[in-house]
Parts: structure tokens; sequence; C-alpha cells
């Protein structure tokens, strides 16, 4: 499964109700074909840059969702045959890369040393003045 976005203008003629039901119909649509819903925006009013099908403005919404490559014409043809739909994309999200994990730096441990007493030391330093 990959992860996809779908991003699509809803006519104005229909109410914010009627565009929120819409992308609740789309987002079962999705379901139906196996897809996983991973989040959603709510239709919002916009003016847009230049009419879309003589329409000056209409509602913007977007649905990211999980969904196998070959279940996509599917919906594709789905999504054609609704009127309410001025005009979608739809585009694969780059899957992100799985997080290395973490290396444990290698500390080396001190050997550890034979602890001296302080008989031999001075021992030791004995044998050292006694020479000289």
């Amino acid at each position: 499964m990959r992860d996809y976005e779908l991003t699509y203008l809803i006519s104005k003629e229909l109410n914010e109700e009627e565009a929120q039901n819409l992308q609740n119909k789309l987002i079962s649509l999705i379901e139906s074909e196996g897809g996983v819903l991973i989040s959603q925006k709510a239709p919002i009013k916009k003016k847009l840059a230049y009419p879309v099908k003589k329409q000056p403005i209409a509602y913007l919404a977007t649905i990211n969702y999980q969904l196998a490559p070959e279940k996509l014409s599917d919906l594709e043809k789905k999504l054609k045959a609704e009127v309410s739909i001025l005009r979608y994309l739809i585009i694969v999200l780059p899957s992100l890369p799985q997080p290395a994990k973490p290396t444990v730096p290698l500390i080396k441990k001190p050997a550890p040393t034979k602890k001296t007493k302080l008989e031999e030391i001075e021992k030791k330093l004995d044998e050292i003045l006694d020479i000289t």
C-alpha cells in the first residue's frame, strides 16, 4: 500500500453540509476499495485564481489515505463519475524513510589494574633510595 493525497474542488452550488457529506462519501469510496484513511481537511470555501467550469468559487478539500496501487484506477473512475467534483488531483506522497536505529557507541572499559599496597610502594622507594 502506498500513501496518496487527494485534493479536490467541490461545486459552490452545494452548501457546507452537503460538501461535508460528499467528503464522507469519498472517504467511504476509498475504504470500499481497501484504502485506509490517514487524515482529512474539511472543505473550505475559496475564491479561485481563475474559473473552473465557469465557477469562480469552490470548496477545497484534501484527504490523505493509503491504497494499493492497482486499486487507484478504480477510485479515479468513481471520482470522474461524481458530478459535484469540479477538479481533483491525486499525488503519491513520498514514503518516509524508516529512522535508523540509534547506534550505541562502543566504550572501552579500562582494564582492571592491580592495586598495590602501601607497604610495597614503601619497599620500592627504599630500594630506590638505597641505590643512590
